[in-house]
């Protein structure tokens, strides 16, 4: 073997059975050590994607330098399709790497990709990371984490985006691009890697090329072992990437199916299941348990398909009302201690396939200290108190939230800390059926230690809320910031308030609930839609009002009815495409109540899709059901805004007059989409007022005048009355004189 030769075979690592069964791969390179003869130990990891078995066929290429020494653990099977669908391998492989230059390459390349859309043959992977060693770190930069499960399946009406994992230690700034070319209809939110569909996309396998690169937030500097030095500037937008990775994989476009709704053909991921880019630790000869549980409630789940390590185990179960569950075992063993291993998995019923999950796997040589924490929830913020006797000899001054710039306290027994749903680094991620707000504890090094004799640190805290119940109402305020996830949407929320006044802008404050009014007092109150898509349409399909929160009770009346109007005194405040602002008058219903509550559906759609219920606008009947696939909408949630409890007549501040309302059966005697006119003309009141008042007066003075006119008859009627009695008595005595 030449000591100058620039490329080295190192491995006939993994391949396919046939000629044309490749469906992608990734590589993942463990932290490099540096070895005093300036030499340095490269651990690098690949999985590669295919058909029926995969077995070893390909060839990776060490470049930048010269490899020796090399030690290739046996290529294993980490996952099979039992139909012979898809399957994944996985081989690492140790090697010493003398470098020539100031980055170490691998390059991979092989023939063929399974037959495709692209009409793509010959496939290459490629990794590269620079050598200097950072100043904020310390070390030699970590590559960002990535992979894939073997096979990814979409319906063709039901895909609007896939989110990839790319993860970075060093929280470094992680952007995705095409590396050859998107397929048609396709685009990539590089900052995200995220992967969207932007029109029908066409049946069959489409391959996708990316190349993952990370970019230091942080102004660092990088020193190689020749003494020369190099500079990365955060704001600069020209700077070379520390680490560039190729991630391949195909996205298998299949026939429409009936229903888009998560849950029911497609599988939804329940709340046992981890995050997408949740951070799992497990420990050097400690097995790491993994559950995840989905459902589909009319399409069996038959399997979940799994990219991990070589040594992960699967356990398969399923259960009732479409729910089926995977335990994943997994044990490390000392060549994967400090490693960053990345999992995912997919539910997968016979024709489709929930969204890919993955997670991070940090191993360390000893267990990471968890501490005994507590939390407690609040309506718009959560606490955690960490027992100091579960950390000994660890103060506040080194650790940190996820935000370093929120503090952390102290007292004589426990480290303190408070943030908002919103602040300190806190996460809001779906897991199907529940919403977690999320935040950690960790450790951190201060920039002028050279050693440490510290245990590292790593404790989670998190709020959960069940998504039937929004964040506020669980804590018994108003209903309000409702949070849902649909597969063509992905995660979007309402809220729904009511404001001090015409502007919009006060809300009326939690504390203030329930809100009391006066009848025939105008109230506002606005919707507004939030959603992860860039461009969408709120359109509010109906609202009603009923005395209680129960959106099926009998008694109800509407005030807007497939699109319609129809209250004479609702009137619509103009907003943008996202916001429903509107006023009414105050009312109560007949009968013993006194609450009001206000509970409306609403839909997203795609702004400008001729099909959508929105560009529908109102209808003089219920529209009929459409496939929503077609139309790009959300299906109808209802939100519900109350009470409101009338606690006194008509103020003087009314605009008004109102109607008596009754139940269902009178809601639709309003014109349809027609906003009556509201009084705003004072003088006009006033003096409206005052003639009502007068009318009255006369009434009552008439009534008052008629009761003495009848009283007086009536004692002159017994006055006449007595005095002939009298005369009568008079005269029988006279006659018996």
């Amino acid at each position: 073997m030449e000591a100058g030769a620039t490329a080295l075979l190192l491995v006939a690592l993994l391949g396919m059975s046939t000629a044309s069964s490749f469906y992608g791969d990734s590589i993942s390179l463990a932290p490099l050590q540096s070895n005093a003869d300036g030499t340095y130990k490269v651990t690098f990891y690949h999985r590669q994607n295919g058909r029926n078995s995969c077995q070893n066929q390909s060839t990776l290429l060490c470049d930048g330098g010269v490899c020796t020494d090399l030690d290739r653990s046996a290529v294993v099977q980490t996952d099979q399709d039992s139909l012979g669908r898809w399957c994944q391998v996985e081989e690492h492989t140790t090697a010493t790497f003398q470098p020539n230059g100031t980055s170490f390459i691998l390059r991979d390349s092989g023939c063929c990709w399974d037959n495709n859309l692209e009409h793509k043959s010959n496939w290459e992977s490629h990794a590269q990371l620079d050598l200097g060693v950072r100043s904020d770190s310390y070390s030699i930069n970590n590559c960002p984490s990535t992979a894939t499960v073997a096979s990814l399946r979409v319906s063709q009406n039901c895909f609007t985006h896939l989110r990839l994992l790319a993860h970075d230690p060093e929280d470094d700034a992680v952007r995705c691009r095409f590396a050859s070319g998107a397929p048609a209809n396709f685009t990539l939110d590089e900052s995200t890697c995220t992967l969207r569909g932007s029109g029908e996309l066409q049946l069959g396998q489409h391959v996708i090329e990316l190349t993952v690169e990370d970019f230091s937030t942080k102004n660092v500097t990088l020193t190689y072992a020749d003494g020369s030095t190099a500079t990365r500037e955060a704001s600069s937008s020209s700077q070379p990437p520390l680490c560039t990775l190729t991630l391949q994989f195909v996205v298998d476009v299949l026939p429409p199916i009936s229903s888009c709704v998560v849950g029911d053909l497609l599988p939804m991921f329940l709340s046992r299941t981890p995050s997408h880019g949740d951070v799992l630790h497990a420990s050097v000869g400690q097995t790491l348990q993994l559950y995840a549980e989905a459902q589909a409630q009319n399409a069996p789940i038959q399997d979940f398909q799994v990219s991990g390590p070589q040594n992960v185990t699967k356990e398969f179960r399923s259960g009732s009302d479409g729910k089926a569950e995977i335990t994943l075992r997994w044990t490390p063993k000392e060549s994967d201690a400090n490693k960053l291993v990345p999992i995912c998995f997919t539910a997968e019923t016979a024709i489709t396939q929930s969204e890919m999950r993955c997670v991070i796997v940090m191993v360390s040589r000893s267990a990471v200290l968890q501490g005994r924490a507590s939390v407690t929830c609040l309506p718009n913020k959560m606490t955690v108190a960490l027992e100091k006797a579960s950390m000994p000899d660890i103060s506040e001054e080194f650790l940190s939230l996820r935000d370093p710039s929120c503090t952390l306290t102290s007292n004589g027994t426990h480290i303190l800390g408070t943030m908002s749903f919103t602040t300190c680094g806190t996460k809001l991620e779906d897991k199907g059926d529940y919403i977690v707000l999320k935040n950690e504890i960790h450790s951190i090094v201060q920039s002028n230690e050279i050693i440490i004799r510290r245990n590292n640190v790593k404790v989670d805290f998190y709020c959960e809320f069940p998504k039937t119940i929004s964040v506020s109402n669980f804590y018994n305020l108003h209903d309000a910031d409702y949070i849902f996830t649909e597969s063509s949407f992905g995660s979007f929320g309402y809220s729904f308030e009511i404001f001090q006044n015409g502007n919009f802008t006060s809300r009326v404050p939690p504390d203030a609930y329930p809100v009391q009014v006066k009848m025939l007092q105008m109230i506002y109150m606005g919707i507004q839609a939030v959603s992860e898509l860039p461009n969408v349409t709120l359109f509010v399909e109906s609202c009603k009002a009923t005395p209680d929160n129960n959106p099926d009770n009998p008694i109800y009346y509407n005030l807007i009815q497939n699109g319609c109007v129809k209250d004479e005194t609702f009137k619509i405040h103009p907003s943008n495409q996202t916001n429903f602002n509107f006023e009414i008058q105050a009312f109560k219903f007949n009968g013993d109540y006194d609450q009001v509550y206000i509970i409306c559906n609403v839909i997203l759609c795609e702004p400008g899709n001729p099909f959508s219920r929105c560009a529908q606008g109102c209808l003089s009947e219920a529209p009929r059901r459409r496939r929503r696939g077609l139309s790009m909408e959300t299906t109808g949630h209802y939100i519900t805004q109350g009470p409101l409890q009338v606690v006194g007549p008509a103020g003087p501040s009314s605009h008004a007059e109102h109607k008596n309302m009754d139940a269902a059966p009178k809601s639709d005697t309003a014109p349809e989409g027609v906003v009556p006119e509201t009084r705003s003309d004072g003088e006009a009141w006033r003096l409206r007022e005052m003639f009502s008042s007068s009318i009255t007066t006369v009434v009552f003075g008439s009534g008052f005048v008629l009761s003495l006119v009848l009283l007086a008859v009536v004692v002159r009627y017994f006055s006449r009355k007595r005095k002939a009695e009298e005369l009568n008595f008079l005269i029988e005595d006279e006659f018996e004189k």
